[in-house]
């Protein structure tokens, strides 16, 4: 649900399941996920000696800045995820150099996104003193990486300030490579390997060995584990404003899932698809009938489809509209739905608890609106009680990060995504270009 201006609530749909066949036997992570193919760090280490070695290390360091200042980070999570990665080179003794970026600066120079905010932050994490230079490629840059000192950290200037780092620019990824004065790169910026980017892909080509860091390796084991080798039930819950952002990602765990959930703004284009009256909730009408196919093909398929039996519902897009708790077949004209109701979310609670492996991307609804939370939150804790019960949960990014960490359940999940078009694209099933770019075993 956003406001109608953007992304205008589409209607949450009336609970609707189709029973399924019995569910396979349950199967490990590791066996089978694709991620097994690629070099990881510590296989790098294992083979090449680190020490003395200079490593190029793309992470994503895209942090928020405070408004007031635009230099103080209000959130490091992004920088501690990384750590594992950072010290673990320190610790071989290699001379790490960072590529990163913060921001859009769409290929110029933009004085609030340069890196340098990051460093006392990240010098404080890695207990290293990281050195900042003003630039990501050229002989400058060239002479401080070739002087650094074993165990040493380098940050490099904002790789988007040359707008050949998203073209994937072959002249920009060798003056990377160059300047950095490595043959080794590791990838820990799981948040943009859907990207082919200089610093991503290209700059591969230069190296002699690429390798997944631990926060890539993570990410992918979980995800990728998630749809290719999964304990069983699988459930995935897919929350969000638009039918047309999320239907790649339905359609591919239509074949893989045993239950899937539907909430948030992108239900009413379902409930439209089955007849049902939606107010003034907003409907993607060109999509009403992928809508009525999706939900064809998980009835063929046995997967149960759950979509909300009843909604909150408010008389205009704000804070402090008037909300009832109504049927989806009793909307009435002028009134948008903004959440999923308390029925609703009993049922989806009492059918999540017997999964053994959930998926969740996409709010449940305006959880920016208290009165419009519970849902969302609703969802978050079932998923905490999940956890505490043996299940997997792991939160696909985006906007259901925001929901858990404010509802303060983080540590409740088993893992959650740093990357929100990243996870995605992997739940979807496609090849990370990032990824791909790594050495094979």
């Amino acid at each position: 649900f956003r406001p109608p201006s953007k992304d205008p609530p589409a209607n949450m749909l009336g609970l609707r399941r189709v029973a399924s066949s019995a569910a396979p036997a349950v199967r490990g992570y590791a066996t089978t996920t694709p991620r097994a193919a690629k070099l990881g760090v510590e296989a790098m280490a294992s083979k090449v000696d680190l020490n003395g070695a200079n490593v190029l290390i793309r992470l994503d360091l895209n942090v928020p800045l405070s408004k007031e200042d635009g230099k103080t980070v209000t959130n490091d999570k992004r920088l501690r995820a990384v750590v594992p990665t950072l010290k673990f080179l320190s610790e071989q003794g290699a001379k790490t150099v960072i590529a990163t970026h913060i921001g859009r600066p769409k290929g110029e120079v933009n004085e609030g996104m340069r890196t340098n905010v990051v460093v006392p932050r990240l010098s404080e994490l890695i207990d290293v003193d990281v050195q900042y230079i003003d630039d990501c490629v050229g002989d400058k840059v060239k002479a401080a990486t070739a002087d650094m000192a074993a165990g040493g950290v380098t940050l490099l200037e904002n790789v988007r300030f040359y707008g050949g780092e998203t073209k994937n620019d072959p002249e920009l990824a060798k003056a990377m490579a160059e300047a950095s004065n490595a043959k080794l790169y590791v990838n820990d910026a799981f948040g943009t390997a859907h990207r082919a980017h200089a610093s991503t892909a290209g700059v591969c080509a230069h190296m002699d060995l690429c390798a997944g860091g631990f926060l890539m390796d993570k990410e992918l084991q979980y995800l990728q584990g998630a749809v290719e080798a999964p304990e069983k039930p699988l459930a995935a819950v897919i929350g969000g404003a638009k039918v047309s952002t999320k239907v790649p990602v339905i359609e591919s765990l239509l074949d893989k899932c045993d239950s899937v959930f539907i909430g948030g703004g992108m239900i009413f284009t379902f409930y439209k698809a089955l007849g049902k009256d939606v107010g003034a909730s907003m409907v993607e009408e060109d999509l009403i009938p992928m809508a009525a196919e999706l939900m064809k093909k998980a009835e063929a398929k046995g997967v149960k489809f759950f979509l909300p039996s009843d909604v909150i519902i408010a008389d205009k897009f704000a804070e402090d509209a008037e909300a009832k708790n109504v049927s989806v077949d009793d909307i009435p004209d002028g009134w948008m739905g903004l959440d999923i109701g308390s029925e609703s979310m009993a049922t989806f609670s009492s059918e999540l608890k017997k999964c053994k492996t959930v998926v969740w991307n996409g709010p449940m609804g305006v959880f920016e609106f208290e009165k419009f939370a519970k849902g969302t939150f609703g969802v978050a804790d079932a998923l905490a009680a999940a956890t505490d019960a043996g299940a997997i949960t792991i939160i696909g990014g985006g906007d259901s990060v925001a929901a858990v960490e404010l509802a303060g359940l983080g540590p409740k999940m088993s893992h959650i995504s740093t990357g929100g078009g990243a996870s995605l694209e992997l739940l979807e099933g496609k090849v990370l270009p990032g990824v791909a770019a790594l050495s094979d075993l």
